[in-house]
């Protein structure tokens, strides 16, 4: 049975610090054999590595336009220097295509147009989804660490107001940003001088305990989960929810097939279980979580109820 024909599959932006030539390949597949909805497009953690990909925009959401997808370019997480302000007020000021904001920075230079709010944002509870719609929020994004019952609050509130509401439903949980770059750290570099070492880690530096378990993964001033959300047997009761939008977040595997699986499950041509097993073998030594979304510890598993 399908889910929802109306549901949207998204596609995040890509967090990590990937090539130009990765980026391109990769959007290319997308556009080409990818069945998602949406795309979002940009730079959201470190905007010294936007000028290796930037010229690539044009083309890139060209290709996925005319491939039928919807282009969504989302703004930086952390806006701390001029020239980060600078550009986040430029796409801030754009018409098309929409915009994704995940700083207050992008907020106040969208000055109440329209606009999507991103996961940074902590759209935690419904007089924040509230005062951001006043805002002229369209959709938000809610935060990866919020439990089922605050996901099902957050949505009903949104979706009494118009919003779009979306969740992560697969990929590592963005857990924090800071000012420092652990990953140039780690290398005995300074942020200034990190020599882009985060490229290094197309699927982020692992963090692992004394007893040498992994336990998270740096992403330049990222701190990530270790294991992939996966909330696809939650799909049904998320929709139900009114959740509108299912989220995946780019990693380093099949994302193509990644892609295919939930939008099997969503239209209805692949068990759970059959899909479940797929999508652990297509995310590897990564090991698959939906701790949040049951109230508990994020890297746990907990198996999911049949929705009613």
């Amino acid at each position: 049975m399908a889910v929802n024909d109306m549901t949207q599959l998204t596609l995040g932006p890509i967090a990590y610090h990937w090539s130009a030539d990765a980026r391109r390949d990769f959007y290319a597949r997308i556009a080409d054999e990818a069945p998602v909805d949406e795309v979002y497009l940009g730079e959201v953690i470190c905007s010294k590595r936007a000028p290796f990909h930037e010229a690539d925009l044009p083309a890139t959401i060209e290709r996925l336009e005319r491939a039928g997808k919807r282009v969504i370019l989302s703004t930086l997480a952390e806006v701390m220097l001029k020239r980060e302000r600078r550009s986040t007020e430029d796409m801030a000021a754009m018409e098309a295509p929409e915009i994704e904001i995940n700083n207050a920075a992008g907020l106040f230079a969208r000055g109440k147009r329209p606009h999507r709010i991103g996961p940074f944002m902590n759209a935690y509870n419904e007089a924040t989804i509230a005062w951001m719609a006043g805002q002229g929020a369209t959709h938000v994004c809610l935060p990866a660490e919020m439990p089922a019952t605050a996901i099902t609050a957050a949505a009903r509130a949104a979706g009494a107001l118009g919003l779009g509401v979306e969740v992560q439903v697969y990929g590592r949980a963005s857990l924090a940003v800071s000012a420092r770059c652990y990953h140039a750290r780690a290398h005995g570099r300074t942020k200034d001088n990190c020599q882009f070492v985060c490229e290094d880690d197309p699927d982020g530096m692992a963090l692992r305990t004394r007893d040498d378990r992994p336990i998270l993964r740096v992403n330049g001033i990222q701190t990530l989960s270790e294991s992939y959300i996966d909330l696809l047997p939650e799909a049904a009761r998320l929709v139900a929810d009114g959740v509108t939008h299912l989220r995946l977040m780019p990693q380093a595997v099949d994302m193509v097939a990644v892609t295919q699986v939930f939008r099997d499950v969503l239209d209805g041509r692949m068990p759970i279980g059959e899909a479940d097993s797929r999508l652990a073998m297509l995310s590897g030594d990564a090991g698959l979580s939906n701790g949040f979304y049951h109230g508990t510890a994020g890297y746990r598993r907990i198996a999911a109820a049949a929705p009613a």
